[in-house]
C-alpha cells in the first residue's frame, strides 16, 4: 500500500508562487514515478507533471515554464513549485505514486494524496 501525505497549497494572488510537497515512504519514493494531478470544480482530473525515479520529468503544456517539478531522495519528498499562477488553475492538487511492475504478473502499486487545495484569486 502507498502512502502519501501532501502538504502545501493555500490562497494565493493571481501572478504569485506557491509550493506543494508529497512525502511517501523510502521503500516506495525510490522506485516509483511521482506526479502531480488537480481537479477543478466540474472538470476532469489532469496531470500537472510527473518525475520519474531516474529525475526525467513531463509536464502539462499549460504549465511548461512556469511549474517546476523535483525530488528530494533524502528526504522522500517531491516537490511542485508553481509561478505565475492563473486563476483558472484554482483546484485540488492530488499526489500520485506508481511503482514499476513488481511481480511476474506485471502488477504495480499506485496511491493518491489526500488531495490540496490551491485557490488563485483575481
Amino acid at each position: 500500500q502507498v502512502q502519501l501525505v501532501e502538504s502545501g497549497g493555500g490562497l494565493v494572488q493571481a501572478g504569485g508562487s506557491l509550493s506543494l510537497s508529497c512525502t511517501t515512504s523510502r521503500r516506495t519514493f525510490r522506485i516509483a514515478t511521482m506526479a502531480w494531478y488537480r481537479q477543478a470544480p466540474g472538470k476532469q482530473r489532469e496531470l500537472v507533471a510527473s518525475i520519474t525515479s531516474s529525475g526525467n520529468t513531463n509536464y502539462a503544456d499549460s504549465v511548461k515554464g512556469r511549474f517546476t517539478i523535483y525530488r528530494d531522495d533524502t528526504e522522500n519528498t517531491m516537490y511542485l513549485q508553481m509561478r505565475s499562477l492563473k486563476v483558472e488553475e484554482t483546484a485540488i492538487y492530488y499526489c500520485n505514486a506508481v511503482t514499476p511492475p513488481l511481480n511476474v504478473e506485471g502488477a504495480r502499486l499506485e496511491g493518491w494524496g489526500q488531495g490540496t487545495q490551491v485557490t488563485v484569486s483575481s
